[in-house]
């Protein structure tokens, strides 16, 4: 999803006659005790009905189809979406087609209807300046996943293991298992063999994995960068990065849920 070029093209929409713009923010947040009892649905129905009556009012025939042909296919986007709005929906489109944009999001919304010659975008915008592309490395001694988020939507992860024969990091394909606990010796040995091995060389695991998280970050035009990890681990990799790290977190979140981190990190 690349937002700007879709503003851009937005900010470049201009009616004028019939065929106007309409333009919803709808707060559909579950946690909200008046959505809870369906709040967001009332605002739906009365901000589509109100413009629809002012169009009948002022006898404006061919602008109230226009307008009524929008509000059907608002109407159906938000039913079909309805068990998964998320916290807000956004939606720009006029009659033709030559505009559509809908969009849930996971960001509170002010709820707002406008029926106009031009898309009212300022809260898209602020939005996107408020949660912008943003990376999230998980760390955990030698292993690391990142998650990419804009708009506070998981759009890609990458999964990095450390190699301890070979001391590369190799891309991964899926997500880390988490280790089973063993209660045998042999277990423990092992256990305090890599961590051992652990202290010896963590500045040189990290410093060799930080080129390509910094590539990952330029590449994919990160504006924000945050590292979430044990104390020794977190701090260590933001060293080792040229790109400047917004905030560290130091909480082991490597097996959590995507949608949570980006919740609680970026949130």
């Amino acid at each position: 999803m690349n937002l700007f070029k879709q503003i851009k093209a937005l900010e470049h929409v201009s009616r004028d006659g019939p065929n106007k713009v309409f333009t919803m923010y709808l707060n559909t947040d579950p946690s909200e005790p008046e959505n809870q009892s369906g709040g967001w649905k009332i605002h739906l129905k009365n901000g589509l009905r109100n413009f629809e009556s002012y169009l009948r009012e002022a006898n404006n025939t061919e602008e109230l189809e226009n307008f009524k042909r929008v509000k059907r296919k608002v109407k159906k986007y938000v039913e079909d979406h309805e068990l998964n709005l998320h916290k807000g929906v956004i939606v720009f489109a006029d009659a033709t087609e030559t505009v559509w944009f809908a969009q849930r999001v996971r960001m509170q919304l002010t709820t707002e209807f406008y029926w106009e010659d031009t898309p009212r975008l300022q809260q898209l915008k602020e939005l996107c300046n408020a949660y912008p592309r943003t990376g999230i490395v998980l760390v955990q001694t030698n292993q690391i996943s990142v998650v990419e988020t804009y708009l506070q939507e998981v759009t890609h992860t990458y999964y990095y293991e450390l190699d301890i024969d070979t001391d590369e990091w190799r891309q991964r394909t899926g997500p880390h298992k988490i280790d089973a606990s063993m209660g045998s010796g042999g277990r423990n040995v092992q256990q305090e063999q890599f961590k051992a091995r652990y202290e010896a060389n963590k500045q040189r695991w990290y410093k060799s994995i930080a080129p390509k998280l910094d590539k990952l970050a330029k590449d994919n035009g990160w504006e924000r960068l945050y590292i979430a990890g044990e104390p020794d681990d977190a701090i260590e990799l933001k060293q080792q990065l040229n790109k400047p790290v917004d905030d560290v977190i130091q909480k082991n979140m490597l097996h959590h849920e995507e949608t949570k981190v980006v919740e609680e990190v970026a949130g």
